[in-house]
């Protein structure tokens, strides 16, 4: 790991700290696996639940990677990490007594402009959470024909105004900055909608963050091999933030022989956590258990 990339600041408030860590029954000597690490809260709160356990972390942004292994450093050879998107793990045959993953950007992904996953200020089109791949938001924008850029801010941001939207992005294009698309997006829009609670361009960014990341493809293919990693009685906990996300974990917990549902319904943030950390209040926790089939 680059010094310049673990010197980055990557800091991780862990949403529904605390039902995580209940939901997934942490026993002493036990071994668990964070899927998505981020800035390592959740997994530190996993290695201090109790004696002696095991963890895997797991990546696809390398900054996070680092900010995770300065963050465990205390923990040494208790902690394995490594950088590759959770469906494309391969567990060597080991077995977990419990599985978390937090979907979605980080808070500090967010936060860190230059990454281009925000309009609040200047940055490039980027939105990669593994900076290694190739497709940015910069070439989906500028070179997707206009009913797949249609399509996709239809399905992944449920942004009703997609066509108008994807005409204005080609009518326009290039763009290279963030705050450019921003601009155009909130054009497409009648003028008295463009003044919201909401930006207008949000729900076109976060369907382009999915698309760069093929977000809901590899949650669907996570959740297909996830439960083979469990050992019987081992627990599933999988956080959304979005109806996207949470519809899929739903359905997938439903339909798998392999689980027992424990959440029958979601566990959500507390007015206290959402006072303290104002991101948690649309995240939702769904837990499962692998049970003998």
């Amino acid at each position: 790991m680059s010094e310049d990339i673990a010197a980055q600041p990557f800091f991780h408030m862990p949403v529904l700290a605390e039902q995580v860590i209940e939901g997934l029954q942490i026993k002493a000597g036990g071994r668990y696996l964070d899927a998505t690490v981020g800035g390592a809260g959740h997994s530190e709160l996993i290695l201090k639940a109790a004696p002696d356990v095991q963890l895997v972390a797991l990546d696809q942004d390398l900054q996070a990677l680092a900010a995770a292994q300065a963050r465990l450093a205390e923990f040494g050879d208790r902690v394995t990490f490594c950088h590759t998107n959770f469906a494309r793990y391969a567990p060597d045959g080991l077995r977990f007594d419990g599985i978390l993953a937090d979907i979605g950007v980080s808070s500090t992904q967010l936060d860190q402009s230059h990454r281009g996953f925000s309009f609040r200020a200047e940055a490039p089109l980027d939105m990669r959470m593994d900076t290694t791949q190739a497709l940015t938001a910069e070439e989906i924008v500028n070179h997707w024909d206009e009913k797949t850029l249609a399509d996709t801010i239809y399905e992944y941001g449920e942004e009703r105004l997609s066509r108008r939207i994807a005409r204005r992005i080609v009518e326009k294009r290039p763009f290279h900055t963030t705050t450019a698309l921003a601009w155009e997006v909130a054009g497409a829009f009648p003028a008295k909608a463009r003044h919201g609670r909401i930006h207008p361009a949000t729900r076109t960014f976060q369907a382009l963050r999915i698309a760069v990341n093929g977000e809901l493809k590899v949650l669907e293919e996570f959740l297909a091999i996830a439960p083979d990693w469990l050992t019987v009685g081992g627990r599933l906990a999988l956080i959304s933030f979005h109806s996207l996300e949470d519809r899929i974990v739903k359905y997938a917990y439903r339909g798998d022989e392999r689980l027992q549902i424990v959440t029958k319904k979601p566990l959500v943030a507390t007015a206290e956590e959402v006072q303290e950390n104002p991101r948690s209040r649309s995240a939702k926790l769904r837990v499962a258990e692998r049970i003998l089939v």
